[in-house]
């Protein structure tokens, strides 16, 4: 019976598989019938297939066991290149684009026995402007983006995990938006060749998941740290800094005071919680994160706005039009920023398990015009930190609303462990 197979998490999934109680096949088609009952809906979907993901399972079920992900259907965000079905951006210049060979992380998935189901919805290449997917919690609200189809099929059951990226907040804002978990990991753990490049200083791979051991399967899958046992204690009351960030005046009513009366919750669950006095000289990196953004997403997109600016949407050209007017000299600058700023978060992490931070503003913003703002999101994404978004608020339209979790960077197993902890401590 395959009627409730894709409501398993990927942790459930893998011993079910291992014990033959369920098949490869049987979970590949409950999560086909799940798309097939819902994409009209939730339109995260770029390109999917049924019989070649049935045969992808039929072979992992005649296959002696691969690794960690062995018979697990995941999807694929639509800027990572795929050799057996088309890989668009997100945009018209690409339609019917077949790469020639599957990107790295695709790859490793593929060599740990996954199930690419499909690719998913993203905007376009991997930019701001809106692509039609809608959040599973409201069909009028935004998923966020620009990983909105992936965030929205691990949200909507469509499939256990889920590639997405990050340059800005492409990865945590979805994220926290369609309540799941969203890991962005330490900056290159997961190797970013056959992924479309906007920024090479920030863009970063990552994974969706319904659970934070979900996310360190897939982690330890592709990443190659071994599996975390979160049935032991390993990150029993940590330390915990409670850090509002630089762009605290922009979170919503609702957003921050459930995330101040978050402390108190993990005070009273055992952790040793202080409010974090930053640097003042934090406060410039968000702005030296959009300036290196411009500069370097100008120059990676120089094919398209060339010769194809007319099939570039008015936002994206505005975005180009303006990052035309970032010089050198300021894009050198925001470099020296952002290692500075780095030096800085490592110092202040040396007293601490992990920093707490929202992930998002609020709630998903009602309508699709937009995909919401990335504050909150940016800064850890120059800064290099792993930063995992564990969904544990509801906000006041009962949309959920999500905490970030940040490690030291490197330390992306601790980071895991805690926001596991952290989880738990707060649902």
């Amino acid at each position: 019976m395959t009627t409730e197979l894709h409501r398993l998490d990927a942790v459930a999934a893998v011993a079910a598989l291992a014990a033959g109680r369920i098949s490869a096949e049987e979970l590949t088609r409950a999560c086909l019938e799940r798309i097939a009952a819902r994409e009209s809906d939730v339109r995260a979907w770029a390109w999917w297939s049924p019989e070649q993901a049935i045969a992808e399972a039929r072979a992992r079920d005649r296959d002696p066991r691969r690794g960690l992900l062995h018979g697990i259907p995941i999807a694929v965000k639509d800027i990572i290149d795929t050799a057996d079905m088309p890989t668009e951006y997100g945009t018209p210049i690409y339609q019917g684009h077949r790469p020639r060979w599957d990107a790295a992380c695709v790859a490793a998935a593929r060599e740990q026995g996954a199930v690419v189901l499909g690719k998913t919805v993203t905007t376009e290449l991997a930019n701001r402007h809106p692509a039609g997917t809608r959040n599973p919690h409201n069909l009028a609200h935004t998923p966020g983006g620009s990983s909105s189809g992936s965030g929205a099929a691990v949200a909507d059951c469509m499939v256990p995990l889920a590639f997405g990226s990050q340059t800005g907040g492409s990865l945590i804002r979805p994220a926290a938006y369609c309540g799941i978990v969203g890991y962005k990991p330490t900056f290159n753990f997961i190797n970013p060749a056959g992924v479309k490049p906007l920024s090479s200083a920030q863009d970063t791979v990552g994974v969706y998941g319904r659970t934070v051991p979900d996310a360190a399967l897939f982690g330890a899958a592709v990443i190659g740290y071994a599996p975390l046992n979160f049935d032991v204690k390993s990150a029993t009351a940590p330390r915990v800094g409670i850090y509002r960030t630089p762009q605290w005046p922009l979170a919503e009513p609702a957003c921050a005071a459930a995330f101040d009366a978050a402390a108190a919750r993990l005070a009273h669950a055992g952790a040793r919680v202080t409010q974090v006095a930053a640097p003042a000289a934090l406060n410039g990196i968000v702005a030296a994160a959009g300036i290196i953004n411009d500069y370097e997403t100008y120059r990676a997109l120089a094919y398209e706005r060339v010769h194809h600016a007319a099939r570039l949407s008015p936002t994206l050209n505005e975005k180009l039009a303006n990052a035309a007017r970032v010089g050198r000299a300021q894009y050198l600058a925001s470099l020296d920023t952002a290692r500075a700023c780095r030096a800085l978060i490592d110092d202040l992490l040396a007293d601490y398990d992990v920093l707490i931070a929202p992930s998002a503003t609020g709630e998903a913003p009602a309508g699709l015009a937009s995909i919401g703002p990335a504050a909150f999101q940016q800064m850890w994404t120059i800064l290099h930190n792993p930063a995992i978004s564990i969904p544990v608020f509801t906000g006041p339209q009962g949309l959920p609303m999500g905490a970030q979790v940040i490690g030291p960077r490197g330390q992306d197993e601790r980071a895991l462990l805690c926001a596991h902890w952290v989880h738990q401590a707060l649902t």
